[in-house]
């Protein structure tokens, strides 16, 4: 069988072709070293995983200090990380695999002891409703000015060292979301109050990032925007709110806009009265100007060809990828059947799965707070079935 997703994908605005249009979405691991530094266990891990598809994005990296997010996470924020970031390149870069690193700032989604002691920072001094939140002090103008030069700085060092892009990190409420959402910015100066001047953040940071390819890229170099669709919270940014903003967005200089969500046909959260798969309605607003990365429950080579059949250019394989890294080639040799859906306690060192990222599949599906560490033989019933929950798309 000839699926859609196995041809060829040319960016519009740039000389870069990928060898099919399946793309591993930035899955979070926490592998680095606590200080940012890529491991050889990360290094590892992104070998095992990379090679079959065309677009390869890493976990997120943080682009300062006060930006980040979580322990064992990817740091972008100086010229030292450099070296480490060129062996993560090179890592994806396996049989013409193109790797993008995704960049962010964490905002309020962090904490005091995440941060060595300093108070987390956002768009106003704002609590985000979920449990164990921290109260955020408020970027002066001058600093956020500051983090757009360091998304600039960020992008430079993913140039040199030898990444094929960049994915701006606009999703899933971390710092340029909560600069764009009506519930954390609650500014009165230039950087907030209006939607126009919500978005103004955001905007910079595209334009920061384009300058820096600009001057330092010598070859073709991709700008990803990721986005999320709509917030839970009241204020928040409703899905009407993310339609203005896209028929801004089709207009910047990005190359694809990659939408967030645990399902590619989800409908509307919060809006009940929207009957249309909230993807097909971003694609129909794009007009066929930047092109979409889907992702959410893709688990098949169906699933896969029912996205991009639809007219969505790329399509995101996640979970999946976690389980069968393996995922494209069994594919191209017609040997679907041997696809794995599954996996167990005794696959995770084939797979480079290592404890910091197993404790997050326990912790996200149950028995959670369990280490791999300290599971015993008793638990491993239940611990593959939390795998298995975790990976086929269950919270």
């Amino acid at each position: 069988m000839s699926y859609s997703f196995l041809n060829t994908f040319k960016f519009f605005n740039k000389d870069i072709t990928l060898k099919n249009r399946v793309v591993i979405p930035p899955l979070t691991e926490c592998m680095a070293f606590h200080d940012g530094h890529v491991t050889t266990d990360e290094l590892n891990y992104y070998r095992k995983h990379t090679g079959g598809v065309g677009l390869y994005i890493t976990a997120v990296a943080n682009v300062n200090d006060e930006g980040k997010g979580f322990e064992g996470q990817l740091s972008a924020a100086d010229d030292k990380f450099i070296p480490d970031l060129h062996q993560l390149a090179s890592a994806i870069q396996q049989n013409g695999t193109k790797a993008v690193l995704q960049i962010f700032s964490a905002g309020r989604m962090s904490s005091t002891a995440i941060l060595r002691g300093k108070q987390p920072v956002s768009a106003s001094p704002i609590v985000a409703a979920r449990a164990g939140s921290e109260q955020p002090r408020a970027l002066s103008s001058d600093e956020v000015k500051q983090t757009i030069v360091d998304f600039g700085e960020a992008t430079r060092r993913a140039i040199q060292a030898g990444f094929d892009g960049v994915e701006i990190h606009g999703a899933n409420t971390y710092l340029i979301q909560q600069f764009f959402s009506p519930n954390s910015n609650q500014r009165t100066d230039e950087w907030g109050g209006t939607f126009e001047k919500r978005m103004k953040f955001p905007l910079a940071v595209i334009k920061k990032v384009n300058e820096t390819v600009d001057k330092y890229a010598d070859r073709p170099f991709i700008v990803g925007y990721r986005i999320s669709p709509e917030e839970i919270e009241k204020p928040g940014i409703t899905f009407d709110d993310t339609l203005k903003f896209i028929d801004v967005l089709k207009d910047q200089p990005i190359d694809y806009l990659h939408v967030s969500m645990s399902d590619v046909w989800r409908k509307s959260l919060t809006d009940k009265s929207i009957t249309t798969p909230l993807n097909e309605t971003i694609k129909q607003h794009l007009q066929g100007k930047v092109p979409m990365i889907v992702v959410g429950d893709v688990q098949t080579p169906e699933d896969a060809a029912k996205a991009t059949d639809a007219g969505f250019d790329l399509v995101a394989l996640g979970r999946e990828n976690i389980r069968e890294p393996q995922w494209i080639q069994k594919v191209e040799h017609h040997d679907e059947a041997s696809i794995r859906y599954t996996i167990s306690l005794d696959d995770l060192d084939e797979l480079g799965i290592k404890p910091p990222f197993f404790d997050i599949i326990l912790a996200l599906s149950g028995p959670a707070g369990i280490p791999i560490s300290t599971l015993k033989q008793t638990d491993r019933e239940s611990a593959n079935e939390a795998i298995d929950h975790f990976l086929s798309g269950g919270k």
